[in-house]
């Protein structure tokens, strides 16, 4: 979105160099990144980097409304529900598409969030090692809102810490080192100095928990929560015994799993403002939209694009017996944007925000993108194309 710096990228790529920087990330972790990484970063000036944060701001205006946790109630599943939940999640995700409106200009529009954890770590040891191997000028940065490598971490470690100890602070999943994102548990473990834990090696003893570190049984009193609710129901029946998480334990959550759920499609409708497409809950549409064929259709209780349906049709409406717990959301069209050796590429921006307890709001504080040149952004629209995959936004500061 830089073309100046487009162009110079494009030329200093070489595919060995590329390969020597895969090697050079790989080796930290041996074996540990299993999914793609794209050939190249996006470069984001201030000016559409402004726009981006625009966007995020009004939604953080809806989330820190007072009324907020009231109408996001029935976002929350009753078998799903954690007790103990505080008054604001943590970690939140945006996810934008990068488009052209009317005039051909590039314009962010949003497509999905999270009130949950991704790549934090990760996207601090990647983009610093990438910018050893390719231009990457000084004055932009994967860090937003002014941090840098060592003053990010450092707020990394205070908000999952809080004012616990690291050896009495863990990272929940569900069996961990089988994960995709796997690297980034790593990262934060060398980061934060906490480590991963299943959810099948957790010890419950009354409304305590404990787990076993170097050997010795050690008292959990904070969670870093990246367990996900519907990966537990399709997995449960092979896991063997696992603590419910859904009692009422002596441990702090960061963020609670009920932001899970607050802060995702279910937000979408309450939202208006000109980067976030229209979005309305099926049960209160009066009359289907004549041109279906811009909408996509969405179940709010499914994650990771289960279930969304992208070319929709009255047919697909009408078999719907629960329209309360689906979203209608206008389609956003990704602008061919970045150029590439063959066909331009879209690119998708997460800008991700920490909220560390005492702050009246969250920060944006780094991001990751994912380039894709298929239908839609993903691994399965991306089989056999190269300058696709994870990436990272180069913002200028």
């Amino acid at each position: 979105m830089v073309p100046a710096m487009r162009k110079a990228y494009n030329d200093a790529f070489s595919t060995e160099r590329y390969k020597a920087f895969l090697k050079d990330l790989d080796s930290k972790y041996p074996g540990a990144i299993e999914f793609r990484l794209c050939e190249t970063p996006a470069f984001v000036n201030n000016q559409f980097g402004s726009q981006l944060i625009e966007a995020c701001e009004h939604i953080i205006d809806v989330i820190t409304d007072a009324g907020f946790k009231a109408f996001t109630e029935r976002a929350i599943p009753a078998a799903e529900r954690v007790p103990n939940e505080n008054d604001h999640c943590h970690m939140i995700a945006f996810d934008f598409g990068v488009c052209y409106n009317e005039q051909g200009e590039p314009e962010p529009q949003l497509i999905e969030m999270q009130g949950f954890p991704t790549l934090f770590g990760f996207q601090v040891y990647y983009p610093d090692l990438l910018r050893k191997y390719f231009p990457v000028p000084d004055n932009y940065s994967q860090y937003l809102n002014g941090y840098d490598h060592d003053s990010y971490l450092q707020l990394l470690k205070e908000v999952i810490l809080g004012d616990v100890p690291a050896e009495n602070t863990i990272l929940l999943e569900i069996q961990p080192h089988q994960q995709k994102t796997r690297i980034d548990f790593y990262c934060t473990q060398d980061y934060v100095g906490i480590q991963p834990v299943c959810i099948t090696e957790l010890i419950q003893e009354g409304k305590k928990l404990f787990y076993n570190r170097d050997g010795k049984k050690t008292e959990v009193k904070r969670i870093y929560n990246r367990m996900i609710f519907d990966e537990l129901n399709a997995k449960k029946h092979t896991l063997g015994t696992y603590v419910d998480i859904t009692q009422d334990l002596d441990v702090q959550w960061v963020p609670h799993p009920n932001w899970f759920y607050r802060i995702s499609k279910f937000t979408l409708p309450f939202l208006h403002h000109p980067y976030i497409p229209a979005t309305y809950f099926l049960n209160e549409i009066k009359q289907v939209p004549a041109d279906l064929e811009n909408y996509v259709l969405k179940p709010l209780f499914s994650f990771a694009g289960q279930g969304v349906i992208i070319d929709v049709t009255q047919a697909d409406i009408e078999k719907i017996d629960d329209p309360e717990n689906w979203i209608l959301q206008r389609k956003v069209k990704y602008a061919d944007i970045i150029e590439t050796p063959d066909v331009p590429a879209k690119v998708e921006i997460r800008i991700m925000y920490v909220w560390k307890d005492g702050w009246g709001r969250p920060q944006p504080v780094i991001n990751l993108a994912r380039l894709s040149k298929g239908k839609m952004i993903g691994v399965n629209y991306n089989k056999d194309k190269t300058w696709v995959g994870g990436s990272v936004a180069y913002f200028e500061k």
